[in-house]
């Protein structure tokens, strides 16, 4: 089984892992409340944030060629893709040479983007994504597919994170984010799955709410 990474330890990409299979407990209780809560903060958070949503994406226009919405797939439940939205904070070329992972101070982001990134208001279109399911506010950031076949070559069963809904935030996000390799990532994400409960889902968007404030492990 792995074992979180601290500040001495280093772990190399070429390295082998298997991921155990860990299989989400049946809580219907939990379910339920979890996708209501879903729906109730998706809704809210629509309203509030509609008038700065139109200012923000006016201002992404005009600082750069392009919409100010940008749809990538992305897998979700059982490996079924989905289009994600985020407000565009590269340029329309970011990717013309294939994807890419982020990077601190990538040269692709706009002027307004890396605020954006920064921030996470790039993220605030995915409360759509909340409210037609596709997501859910906490869970496994939401990956490509592209990226699941380079990571499932060194991470053998990367994929199981696919076992529950994708979130917006979740507890590999608040333990470090982009600053996490995959290998220790995985480990997070598997962790949530196991002891998944509406404690755990607290808990990580009070963290995340900290977070926002203080830039941790944004790109």
């Amino acid at each position: 089984m792995f074992q979180k990474r601290n500040n001495k330890q280093k772990i190399e990409h070429s390295r082998l892992y298997d991921v155990p299979d860990i299989k989400p407990k049946n809580k219907p209780f939990y379910s339920f409340i979890k996708r209501t809560f879903d729906i109730i903060a998706s809704l809210t958070g629509i309203v509030i944030a509609f008038i700065p949503m139109v200012i923000i994406g006016i201002i992404i226009c005009v600082d750069s060629k392009g919409p100010a919405i940008y749809k990538q797939e992305r897998l979700g439940l059982n490996g079924k893709p989905f289009m994600l939205l985020k407000f565009r904070s590269m340029y329309l070329d970011a990717e013309d040479e294939g994807a890419k992972w982020a990077s601190e101070n990538d040269t692709r982001r706009t002027r307004v983007g890396g605020f954006l990134r920064k921030s996470r208001i790039d993220e605030l279109p995915q409360l759509i994504n909340i409210l037609k399911g596709d997501m859910s506010l906490v869970g496994p950031r939401p990956e490509r597919p592209f990226f699941y076949n380079e990571f499932e070559k060194n991470i053998h069963g990367f994929s199981h994170r696919l076992n529950v809904i994708p979130g917006l935030t979740g507890l590999a996000q608040v333990n470090g984010g982009y600053d996490l390799l995959p290998e220790e990532k995985i480990v997070y994400d598997m962790e949530y799955i196991k002891n998944r409960s509406l404690w755990l889902d607290l808990k990580c968007i009070f963290k995340t709410v900290a977070i926002v404030f203080n830039s941790d492990g944004a790109r």
